[in-house]
Parts: C-alpha cells; sequence; structure tokens
C-alpha cells in the first residue's frame, strides 16, 4: 500500500538537496561529520550529529574566527549517510535523514557525567582523518532531581527575532562576535549548575540546526554551562510548507519529561515570543515535571523591536511558581527566594 503524499515543498527541497549533493561530490567534496553535544540516560545516549560536504582535509572554524551567519546555511548536507557509532563497547550505524541530520537513540552504558563517542563514515571523519570525530555526551546520573531548559533567542543572546528583517540580519549577516549575551543570564546558569551538581542544562531552540556550531561558540565564549542544543530543520516536511517551531519545542519538552521522569526542570525563556504559552501548556501536562518557570522580560526598547511582549502572566499554568525579570540578576534573587540557588 502507498505511504502517505509527501507535500511538493518537501519534494522541491529533496530535488534542490540532492542536485547540491551531486554537483559538490563531482567537484571532490567528500562527507564530513559535524558533531553536536548529545546528552544520554542509564544504558541510553542521544546522539546528535550532522554530515556535509566538504573539501578534503578541511576543518571548521575555530572558536576566534570571524564567521558571518549566511555561512551555516550554505553547506551541502548528505542524505542517508551511513554513519557508525562507537560508544564504550558498543558499536552501530545509524543513517543521516533528508537535511543531514544525525539524531539517534543508542543504546550503550556509559558513566555519568561527561564521555565522548565517535562517529565515523567508513572508519573516517570523513575529511582525511582515521580515527572518527569525538561527539560529546552528557549522561545524567539516575539520582539527578534537578535540570535548566533554556530557550535561547532573547534569552540568553539578545537576536530580536520576532522581527523578520532583524531575524535575518542576525541570522545570515551579523558577525557572531557582534551577538550580545543577555546580562547576568550565564552567572545565573552557573550558580545553578553549582548549586545542584550533576544536572544537565538543555537548549531549547527553534532555530536550525545549521546553525549549531555558531551558537555553541557563542555559549562557551560567555561562559554559559555547556549543554546539548535542541534545535530543528528549517523549511518544508513531509506534511506542510514550513515545520511548526511550537510543535518542535513541545515534543522536545514531552520527549525529555519521558526519558528523566525523576527530573524537575526550570523552564527559562522571555515574554517576546511564545515561551510562556509553551512552557505553560507543558507544566499543565506533565505538572510533576516542572520545578519552576522563570521569564526574562524584554527591556522597552528590545520589546518594541520584536513587535510587543505578553502579557506576564497571562499564560501561567501548571502548580509550579512562575518569576519574572529583566535580567538573570532580578531572576536570581526570586529563584533565590525559591531555594533554587
Amino acid at each position: 500500500m502507498a505511504g502517505p503524499a509527501v507535500h511538493i515543498a518537501a519534494r522541491v527541497e529533496d530535488a534542490v538537496h540532492a542536485f547540491r549533493e551531486s554537483t559538490g561530490r563531482r567537484a571532490g567534496l567528500i562527507p564530513a561529520i559535524v558533531p553536536f553535544v548529545g546528552y544520554g540516560g542509564d544504558g541510553w545516549i542521544r546522539v546528535l550529529a550532522r554530515v556535509v560536504l566538504r573539501k578534503p582535509g578541511a576543518l571548521p572554524k575555530d572558536r576566534f574566527t570571524s564567521v558571518r551567519g549566511w555561512r551555516s546555511f550554505t553547506s551541502i548536507t548528505v542524505r542517508d549517510a551511513e554513519v557508525t557509532i562507537t560508544a564504550g563497547d558498543a558499536t552501530g550505524v545509524v543513517r543521516s535523514d533528508r537535511g543531514g541530520v544525525i539524531d539517534a537513540r543508542f543504546e550503550a552504558s556509559l558513566p555519568p557525567g561527561w564521555s565522548n563517542v565517535v562517529l565515523s563514515i567508513g572508519g573516517k571523519d570523513g575529511v582525511g582523518g582515521s580515527m572518527g570525530v569525538p561527539v560529546p555526551i552528557f549522561v545524567v546520573d539516575e539520582s539527578a532531581d534537578f535540570g535548566v531548559v533554556s530557550d535561547v533567542d532573547d534569552t540568553v543572546m539578545v537576536t530580536l527575532l520576532p522581527r523578520p528583517l532583524l531575524a535575518a540580519w542576525n541570522s545570515f549577516v551579523l558577525d557572531e562576535h557582534a551577538r550580545m549575551p543577555v546580562a547576568g543570564m550565564a552567572v545565573l546558569y552557573e550558580r545553578l549548575v553549582t548549586a545542584h551538581p550533576g544536572s544537565p542544562v538543555v537548549y531549547l531552540s527553534t532555530g536550525a540546526w545549521n546553525v549549531v556550531p555558531t551558537l555553541t561558540r557563542f555559549l562557551s565564549r560567555n561562559l554559559y554551562p555547556r549543554g546539548p542544543l535542541l534545535l530543528t530543520d528549517w523549511g518544508a516536511t513531509n506534511e506542510r510548507w514550513f515545520r511548526n517551531g511550537a510543535e518542535h519545542k513541545l515534543a522536545s519538552l514531552d520527549r525529555l519529561a519521558t526519558e528523566f521522569p525523576g527530573i524537575r526542570w526550570l523552564l527559562v525563556g522571555d515574554d517576546g515570543q511564545a515561551d510562556e504559552t509553551t512552557y505553560g501548556i507543558f507544566a499543565e501536562r506533565h505538572p510533576e515535571s516542572v520545578r519552576a518557570v522563570a521569564i526574562r522580560q524584554l527591556t522597552p526598547g528590545q520589546a518594541v523591536l520584536a513587535g510587543g511582549r505578553s502579557t506576564a502572566g497571562a499564560h501561567r499554568r501548571g502548580r509550579a511558581p512562575w518569576v519574572y525579570a529583566s535580567d538573570g540578576a532580578g531572576l536570581s534573587d526570586q529563584l533565590r527566594d525559591l531555594e533554587l540557588l
């Protein structure tokens, strides 16, 4: 029996990807693995990476290189690439999806804390190396009962994404070193992980997988705790013209609640997008999984550029407390009152 019809936009997008991949291979480019931070639990890990075409021997830009946003959207992705995962004594093969992304749950036993697994294509990293690519994985201890889920845009980094033209400027034109961190948020997150040793920090955004390396460098450079970035593909799906960002966030939160039933999450977002609505729905669905909700309020100028802000408290749901402040210091004071710091 024939499967469901694929949306015409997805068919066009796939054809474009196939043409670019074919052209790139004829030009001598070969598959390379771009590692993303993953996470895991007792007996399993979630491996995240992307397969793109690069010149043989080419290396990614280092953290001090000036990088324009548009460069992250020009990579040629590789669909259905066979990638071998080696995690301790466990080995298996997974395939990249239609956007070149590896997002695979893999059965492996790794100790709590940070570990590396190795991804390889034909036993190599794809650009001339022989040992494969190390991929960092944070394995959450079974005893952990607290974690942080953080939005990215206008929560840890000032981007003003709701305005389309500004979104395009920030995503495609602005030098990544010119991006501004939100005041006090890195200090707040560091205090949280210090107060709760072994707690996971997960960054959740509706941004494209293309920008994971850029965001990873930004977070590291501004001293945010290391953690996985859960992003999504931009563009068409098999059912519609564009992916739904709110659905992506809710699905990711639901998955975290299922994977870590013993953890109560601090959900951090801002009032310039739909974070309050998304977190409110999740808190209503999974009240046992939410310790508190912290909303960073945009400044008046940022709110104007962002097209306004939601009404504070209008989307509160569930039993968890909600706190509001304009920066990390203000949120820190209120979270201390909740005995989270």
